[in-house]
């Protein structure tokens, strides 16, 4: 089977567009956890990270030449993106004290319970109901999660819990983004700015009563150039997340997406140097291989939903001694009326 070179040119590209997610994730993990340590505060972190991407995104969206999106339907707004936005900072903020206090390698090993949160936020809001073979894919999701928490060395509770809770946010953050999109006829770009932009104005005054007052003291060139970078990263890794999104099938989307999980926590152990068991690396990989079986089985069940028979069975007919019906009971005589005869007429021939 011969490959013409706009295939070969696509796949090239894809493959840019995967090797580049995976370092500037890389990158963004590590060198979030390297600020955290030097400086303390998430929420300022997250600040700059939303901020990023309300500033970037417009130049990038004018050269690609995404449409605008104008709207008068400000309750639609109300209802679905100032939700999403308080989401998107609330799971940021968690995200990152998660990373503060645990390693990056076990913060990354239990977002992989998202699919978890999915299926539970789908199935008690949505009333969405999945196959067997979904739910079987989530056993080694929960015992690796379980097997990395309980092995982990360097284990806090504050940071299980703000990581599953940040996991939590950016599963509803996925769900109620599609159904925003599809009503809504945005682009995916257009909308990762509008949540960001709207995210950053409602949490500015909170930033300013909570983290401002404390960070002037301890903010320095160094930190303040490495906020920057971070902040150019974290923009980066979501335009090249919707690229490839955009570029490939749902299923080499999630393949990938493992993937990259993998390099983040490989990433981090190699720079880092975080101690680890080999029953915490059993865990992780436990993990890992169930969120991939996961994305698996829901890419079948899609499938499957989306098939349509080519033809409609034939209707066989009834077998002779099962029907009941006699020749009597088929025929009905009734008396012939005519049409054309008045009532009174009706009456005397009668």
């Amino acid at each position: 089977m011969s490959v013409s070179k706009t295939e070969v040119k696509e796949f090239t590209r894809i493959v840019f567009i995967c090797i580049a997610w995976y370092i500037v994730s890389s990158c963004n993990g590590v060198l979030g956890k390297t600020i955290l340590s030097q400086f303390p505060y998430p929420m300022t972190v997250t600040m700059v990270q939303l901020t990023s991407i309300a500033l970037w995104s417009p130049p990038l969206l004018k050269v690609l030449g995404v449409r605008s999106y104008e709207t008068s339907n400000w309750s639609y707004h109300f209802k679905m993106l100032f939700p999403l936005a308080f989401a998107k900072f609330l799971s940021s903020v968690l995200a990152h004290i998660s990373i503060w206090k645990v390693p990056v390698s076990y913060a990354h090993t239990v977002k992989a319970s998202m699919p978890i949160f999915t299926v539970l936020i789908s199935r008690i809001f949505l009333g969405t109901m999945h196959g067997f073979s979904v739910y079987l894919s989530l056993v080694p999701i929960v015992f690796g999660v379980a097997v990395a928490t309980v092995s982990e060395i360097s284990f806090e509770l504050m940071g299980l819990t703000s990581a599953l809770l940040a996991t939590a946010g950016f599963a509803v953050i996925t769900i109620y983004s599609k159904m925003a999109l599809k009503d809504t006829g945005m682009h995916h770009l257009r909308l990762l700015h509008k949540l960001g932009m709207m995210a950053a104005i409602m949490f500015f005054p909170v930033w300013l009563l909570i983290d401002a007052p404390k960070i002037p003291s301890e903010l320095n060139s160094d930190i303040l150039t490495l906020l920057l970078v971070d902040g150019c990263l974290h923009w980066m890794q979501n335009i090249l997340a919707f690229t490839l999104l955009k570029l490939v099938t749902p299923l080499t989307y999630a393949v990938a997406n493992v993937t990259k999980r993998i390099a983040v926590i490989s990433v981090s152990l190699l720079l880092l140097k975080n101690p680890v068991t080999a029953t915490n690396l059993g865990g992780m990989f436990l993990a890992i291989v169930g969120v991939f079986f996961y994305n698996r089985a829901k890419y079948n069940e899609n499938i499957s939903q989306k098939t349509l028979p080519i033809s409609m069975p034939k209707a066989q007919p009834t077998p002779l001694w099962k029907n009941h019906m006699t020749f009597e009971s088929k025929v009905h005589v009734t008396t012939p009326i005519n049409h054309f005869l008045a009532d009174s007429d009706l009456k005397r021939t009668q």
